[in-house]
């Protein structure tokens, strides 16, 4: 991969301490959108995803705490169930698709 084309990633964690995990918070969410309880949308370059990786480094204790970065493939399909924590109207699809399956209505409501 090029190292400064952009792409999405899901950074999840596990910190065991709770002022490590309000510090860990605080700083990640400057940078990537929660999606969940320990569970962000990022988007940058791999470049980028080092330089956020070494910040999450310096909050984080390696022996007690889990952090996790997965990419998003391209086409990517998303299926909700159940309420969601994004801001209202916000979307995270990888396809105009998904996004009609998301948003058509239920045929079994009408």
């Amino acid at each position: 991969m090029v190292q400064n084309a952009s792409r999405e990633w899901l950074i999840a964690y596990d910190i065991a301490n709770k002022r490590r995990l309000s510090r860990l918070h605080r700083f990640i969410v400057k940078h990537a959108v929660p999606l969940q309880y320990s569970l962000y949308w990022y988007k940058g370059s791999s470049m980028q995803l080092d330089r956020l990786l070494h910040g999450i480094e310096a909050r984080i204790d390696k022996g007690h705490d889990d952090v996790r970065v997965y990419p998003i493939p391209e086409r990517a399909s998303v299926d909700c169930v159940g309420r969601t924590s994004l801001p209202g109207g916000t979307l995270l699809l990888a396809d105009a698709l998904a996004a009609h399956r998301l948003l058509a209505p239920d045929p079994a409501t009408i």
